[in-house]
């Protein structure tokens, strides 16, 4: 299946150790000629770590799918009635994101066009990265995987030796797991050995 045309929204949350592997990925969508609508949270958007500063994240992203980013709850709420998407993606999507979301909180810009995504029944699709998915957060990661609507980039143990609890998604699988989303069927097998695959 082709992606090209599609109008896709694409959710930043704040694992920003993960964005170097991420943005290839937007790219690749970008260049395929999906319409991608980048959304941030506002962790994203204000945060400097070692990582490099937020603002400078946003420009990248901005120039990268040339749309502003939809950084408001207000903004997003629209993508469900007016402006739907064909799919929304939060890569990386981090444990506090998807706690919030499993128990159905919107609260950032990123949740509410996942949630107005879902209320006109298209998929959604999760890159988890998160430190406690085998920990307090691995009851919301099941609560969401068996949800409607709702897909999971392939994931598993990113260091299993010295971070136990932590899973984080083979982001390079985010296109395949899309095509898979929007045949409304998830992509196979979920569980990989991520710890494997170059970061």
């Amino acid at each position: 299946m082709s992606l090209s045309g599609k109008r896709i929204g694409f959710g930043l949350t704040g694992s920003h150790c993960t964005y170097d592997i991420v943005f290839p990925e937007i790219e690749k969508l970008v260049n395929e000629g999906v319409e991608v609508i980048p959304i941030v949270t506002s962790t994203v958007k204000n945060t400097e770590t070692r990582f490099g500063k937020g603002e400078d994240w946003i420009e990248r992203i901005e120039e990268l799918t040339g749309h502003h980013v939809v950084d408001t709850i207000v903004k997003a709420e629209p993508l469900g009635p007016k402006m739907p998407l064909a799919c929304m993606v939060i890569a990386p999507m981090t444990g506090n994101s998807l706690s919030k979301m499993a128990n159905a909180l919107t609260d950032s810009p990123v949740l509410m066009a996942a949630k107005a995504t879902m209320r006109n029944h298209r998929p959604v699709v999760l890159g988890i990265s998160t430190n406690d998915a085998l920990g307090l957060n691995g009851m919301n990661l099941m609560r969401l995987m068996a949800a409607k609507d709702i897909y999971f980039v392939p994931y598993g143990q990113d260091d299993p030796e010295k971070k136990p609890n932590s899973m984080v998604a083979r982001m390079s699988m985010i296109r395949e797991t899309i095509i898979s989303a929007l045949s409304g069927e998830q992509i196979q097998p979920v569980l990989v050995e991520r710890y494997k695959d170059p970061l």
